[in-house]
């Protein structure tokens, strides 16, 4: 069951890729959109069900290369990088390689013990880059135009950014393993229809401002891993002081 939801997430991207070459660049982001929910569906299904496989987590990687890395390239560059030439194109790849060495690099951590690390990714998550990086044509389509945006300068080095996060080791803030308590889950159930309610009215708006969201907290994110760091070596520290003691 959770195979078939990522199967239908690749049919999501690669039809994406079908949109932007028609030149229907809205309907292309809102298929990266809705591949995206479902890339954050399938593996929570496969978790409550006892469904997980090794199957599944190489499937599910695969996925995201074409949806989230193939995908994005091909949008912005039927958008605007292609009118960059061959540097453009450059870009583009520089981009997928990137995606695809995140994912290889997060198959390979994702194995070992589980500690208060699991928090945190490396990097930005290969779905949050791809919709990172149709940021500029998310602007473009949202009412949201307080400035006028040079296209050529500014999607290459966007491009270069995400490109430069993805495969970097700065900690991001992972909500695969988040704690809810029972006192506030209903707060938490109002604020993800509120999401979707505004996601399915104001849909470009809320993207947008999701997305300068999630970047404002990166820097959040670090300092807060670096302080439950130091919290642990420290404590650890303690522990071989009290057993050299002994």
């Amino acid at each position: 069951m959770p195979n078939i939801f990522t199967l239908v997430g690749v049919c999501i991207g690669l039809t994406s890729i079908k949109f932007a070459f028609d030149g229907r660049f809205e309907m292309a982001v809102i298929a990266i959109i809705i591949a995206g929910i479902i890339d954050g569906l399938d593996g929570r299904i496969a978790r409550l069900i006892g469904g997980a496989s090794k199957v599944g987590k190489e499937l599910d990687s695969l996925t995201d290369v074409i949806s989230f890395g193939v995908a994005p390239a091909f949008i912005m560059y039927f958008f605007i990088m292609k009118d960059l030439g061959r540097v453009g194109w450059l870009i583009s790849l520089i981009y997928v390689l990137c995606v695809t060495l995140r994912l290889a690099r997060f198959n390979i951590t994702s194995n070992e013990d589980s500690s208060w690390r699991d928090h945190f990714f490396e990097g930005i998550p290969s779905p949050a880059g791809g919709i990172l990086v149709l940021m500029p044509l998310i602007y473009r389509f949202s009412e949201i135009q307080f400035v006028n945006v040079n296209y050529n300068l500014v999607v290459p080095s966007l491009f270069l950014i995400i490109s430069a996060l993805l495969i970097s080791k700065i900690p991001t803030y992972s909500l695969k393993k988040i704690v809810v308590r029972r006192s506030t889950t209903i707060f938490l159930l109002f604020s993800i229809i509120l999401f979707f309610g505004l996601l399915l009215i104001y849909t470009f708006n809320t993207i947008f401002i999701a997305s300068l969201i999630y970047l404002l907290v990166i820097p959040i994110s670090s300092i807060h891993y670096l302080s439950l760091k130091k919290k642990f070596l420290t404590q650890f520290d303690d522990k071989d002081d009290h057993e050299d003691i002994l």
